[in-house]
């Protein structure tokens, strides 16, 4: 049984890796007035804060069905299932949008993954999946495996303005926040596949250092986890900050990721953010 995987543009998997992979990408878009990109396609993140810096704040929308369905007929050529990973269905319509494309397509058997989550830590699923796909291992198995990972998979993250999520609806629970936004770095996680405000803290240092701390509690036990760090054209940082928690954590795999156009219009430029899973 040949599987395919498919996740969308928000797993910010680079070209390179999906390609080595062969993992399919559905992108989301980005909109600026009456001008659609397709986020990964037409617009690269370096390029989205760019835009941003000179542009009105663009907004988001999810894949037509059609391009799901579309690319859904073309892997019933050569697979037998396709394994669809999105971002969580919380915060987009991408998943649902999935499940119904799979119930519209002949030949080839849809499986949906919400992964409740977004951004590499997606991306992690996505990779995991193609991995055991090119090892030959069924839909089910691959599925059943993805839910073992979604166990230990946490994410929290950090954002110098709270006005894009709040303007965009994305926040939830924001109340608590109001009236000393200003005061406070706030940190945030999803729960129940929205993103809620997790704690308040005064400064970014501070915040990362506490995002460190959450991923210390989980990997002491001394099991091999991987993990992103997250930035919002914050490159450099984000290299410095791995340098240390490579130090700090032999134990655990760090890449860097990045916040691209449809997440980074959420949170805005400046956020920090990192993710982990056991391997």
């Amino acid at each position: 049984m040949k599987t395919a995987i498919v996740t969308d543009s928000t797993a910010y998997i680079p070209k390179e890796i999906r390609e080595k992979w062969n993992i399919h990408m559905i992108p989301l878009n980005v909109i600026f007035g009456n001008e659609v990109y397709q986020e990964e396609i037409d617009i690269t993140w370096p390029q989205f804060y760019e835009e941003v810096r000179t542009k009105e704040l663009p907004t988001t929308s999810q894949p037509p069905i059609g391009q799901f369905v579309e690319l859904f007929e073309n892997l019933s050529k050569d697979y037998d299932a396709v394994i669809s990973i999105h971002l969580s269905s919380g915060i987009s319509g991408t998943f649902q949008g999935a499940v119904s494309a799979g119930t519209m397509v002949d030949g080839i058997k849809v499986y949906a993954f919400d992964s409740e989550i977004s951004c590499m830590v997606q991306g992690f699923y996505a990779l995991e999946a193609a991995e055991w796909a090119s090892r030959g291992e069924g839909a089910e198995a691959i599925m059943a495996r993805l839910e073992e990972l979604k166990k230990s998979a946490r994410a929290y993250f950090m954002v110098d303005d709270l006005s894009h999520l709040q303007r965009g609806g994305r926040l939830s629970g924001a109340a608590a926040f109001i009236g000393s936004l200003l005061q406070v770095k706030p940190l945030l996680h999803f729960e129940n596949k929205v993103i809620v405000p997790f704690e308040k803290i005064r400064t970014r240092k501070k915040a990362m250092k506490r995002i460190a701390d959450l991923l210390g509690e989980d990997v002491s036990g001394g099991e091999e986890y991987r993990a992103v760090i997250i930035h919002a054209n914050r490159e450099e940082e984000a290299e410095v900050w791995r340098q240390e928690l490579s130090l700090l954590y032999p134990n655990v795999e760090f890449v860097i990721g990045y916040f691209g156009a449809v997440i980074g219009t959420h949170l805005g430029e400046g956020a920090m953010g990192m993710g982990w899973m056991k391997k």
